[in-house]
């Protein structure tokens, strides 16, 4: 047997983000001997070990906002041609991505994949106009366009969008699958009683998330439904700001940050129901973990409605209206027969990993020929 296909990854770093944690859960799953990954990031990332151990490697340049715009082009084109060995790039940095496949056109790599993983760019008037002119570089040298939804798509490849792949956000549903009994064990050890109602988020602390709007909810929340907490997993630039925010209501005995976690799918059988205020996103894996553990989720109307798995659980709200959040919340029950059933549904239709996964390693093969 021949050596498998290397396909590189650009990512900034390999932690635990969206696309990331797809891209770990397909890796993990993809047959090694055909296929093996590696990754080209800006910042060390807590998967980086794991890369290493399943046989890839993990390459590091400096990003655009540490060296500026010429320094990171002359990076990237170092990089590309100093290993020829890559023929297939695929880029997850969404408007980011016109800079480094220009770059691996310039070095003759054949293949070279733009990947929409949102629906908006992230940072100021300045950030986003650099991400345009960075954009506009997607079309002479993408060969192929990948995207998380139709919605993705549409917003980075405009017009053509019908031109590309649209590759489920797949999870290991089994792994979310509700479980009483995991139930009481994670409440046990986050220390919550069994008559609290738990509402929980998963994300990034960053401004796409709006946990400032979360905890406006959660405040007019506890004054209704006194045995509510709060649950927030994960980091970001933004944690600070929203612990003053709890210090400042004196919420702190009903909210728990518990950091960045890789033990989500057992986090969620602890919780009653799942916010999701985002102001924007592209199809978002939490979500569809969620709905794969039963949980009811409220989320913002801003939200595409690719992300409904058909199962009951998602509903849409306006930001614009708080009121209607924290009606519905005081209404919400827990239904555990619910919860149970999900999983199957949710495996039917095409989100499990193992169906993601085949998708693209099919995909990579076919491209490669």
């Amino acid at each position: 047997m021949g050596n498998p296909l290397r396909i590189l990854h650009v990512v900034v770093n390999m932690n635990r983000g969206g696309a990331e944690t797809l891209l770990m859960n397909i890796y993990r799953n993809i047959d090694r001997s055909k296929i093996q990954f590696d990754f080209l990031t800006c910042k060390e990332g807590i998967f980086d070990r794991e890369i290493i151990q399943m046989g890839g490697k993990v390459h590091r340049i400096p990003y655009v906002s540490d060296v500026g715009h010429f320094k990171y082009i002359n990076q990237l084109d170092n990089f590309f041609s100093n290993h020829p060995e890559y023929q297939i790039v695929h880029s997850h940095l969404d408007k980011m991505s016109g800079l480094v496949l220009r770059a691996a056109k310039r070095a003759g790599i054949i293949h070279r994949i733009a990947h929409s993983h949102s629906t908006s760019s992230e940072g100021g008037l300045i950030a986003k106009c650099y991400k345009w002119y960075a954009g506009k570089n997607i079309f002479p040298n993408a060969t192929n366009l990948l995207a998380c939804s139709n919605q993705a798509a549409k917003w980075l490849f405009s017009k053509e969008y019908e031109n590309s792949l649209i590759l489920k956000n797949g999870i290991e549903s089994e792994r979310f699958k509700y479980s009483p009994q995991k139930r009481v064990l994670i409440r046990e050890e986050l220390e919550v009683n069994d008559e609290s109602f738990v509402i929980g988020h998963v994300g990034r602390f960053s401004t796409p998330k709006n946990h400032m709007f979360l905890i406006e909810i959660f405040k007019e929340v506890i004054k209704v439904r006194s045995n509510s907490m709060l649950i927030l997993v994960g980091e970001g630039q933004l944690l600070p700001e929203i612990k003053n925010k709890v210090s400042e209501y004196h919420l702190e005995d009903n909210v728990k940050f518990l950091g960045s976690r890789s033990d989500v799918d057992q986090l969620l059988q602890a919780f009653d129901l799942f916010l999701f205020p985002s102001l924007y996103e592209g199809l978002p894996v939490t979500l569809i973990e969620a709905q794969g553990a039963g949980l009811t989720c409220l989320i913002s109307d801003s939200i595409t409605k690719e992300v409904d798995m058909g199962l009951d659980l998602i509903e849409y709200y306006p930001l614009s209206d708080k009121k209607v959040w924290v009606e519905r919340i005081k209404t919400i029950g827990v239904s555990k027969a619910q919860r149970s059933l999900s999983n199957h549904v949710l495996s039917r239709k095409g989100y499990d990993i193992k169906d993601t996964t085949k998708q693209l390693q099919n995909f990579y093969i076919g491209v490669s020929r």
